[in-house]
């Protein structure tokens, strides 16, 4: 099956290698600003963060991004749905899956595949400042800044930690998905045309 679904790929734009060497920096650096031994002379460190993996697309990228992540965190999923089955977001996202940890007063780091155009994190972001969460960072593993509508900022103390600039393709692999497909490719490449048009 693997083999089937390789012939449907252009072209690889990140592998296995390159994708664990990024992930591995955005887990050292997200345990670097909420850890790290505070002295006398610097403000304790904030309290470990909730990682929020928006699904489906980010289950891959949130599994190994907490694995390096040398923290006691904890993990939530939200869903938020704006592509159905098509290449093209239909810019309102739907929330049909809330979170069950409550992040009230917590630092929150939202968990992304892809920010596209930006509609989905901003209605994200949204929701949790309206549960009280203190902060709202992003961590997307692809950012692809020609197709923003949306200008999102992260609340309070939040930053934006992004693996990869990705051009105007239409990607699939490392959990992204087409129609539902894709998703187990170990790699992140570009579509034919043929599939998904």
């Amino acid at each position: 099956m693997a083999l089937k679904l390789q012939s449907h790929i252009e072209r690889v734009l990140w592998d296995q290698h390159q994708i664990s060497r990024r992930v591995g920096e955005l887990a050292s650096q997200i345990s670097a600003d909420f850890g790290g031994a505070a002295n006398s002379d610097s403000p304790p460190p904030p309290p470990p963060p909730v990682l929020v993996g928006v699904a489906t697309g980010a289950f891959l990228f949130l599994a190994d991004l907490v694995r390096n992540i040398d923290l006691p965190i904890s993990v939530d999923f939200v869903r938020a749905d704006s592509y159905g089955s098509g290449t093209i977001s239909a810019g309102a996202p739907k929330l049909s899956l809330d979170l069950k940890v409550d992040v009230k007063g917590k630092h929150v780091i939202l968990v992304e595949d892809i920010v596209d155009t930006g509609s989905t994190l901003s209605c994200l972001i949204a929701h949790l400042e309206s549960k009280g969460a203190s902060s709202v960072s992003v961590c997307a593993f692809l950012d692809k800044p020609t197709r923003r509508k949306v200008h999102f900022q992260p609340l309070g103390q939040g930053k934006f930690y992004k693996g990869f600039e990705c051009p105007d393709y239409f990607v699939v692999g490392y959990g992204m998905d087409f129609a539902e497909l894709y998703r187990n490719l170990p790699y992140v490449g570009v579509l034919k045309p043929e599939y998904h048009k």
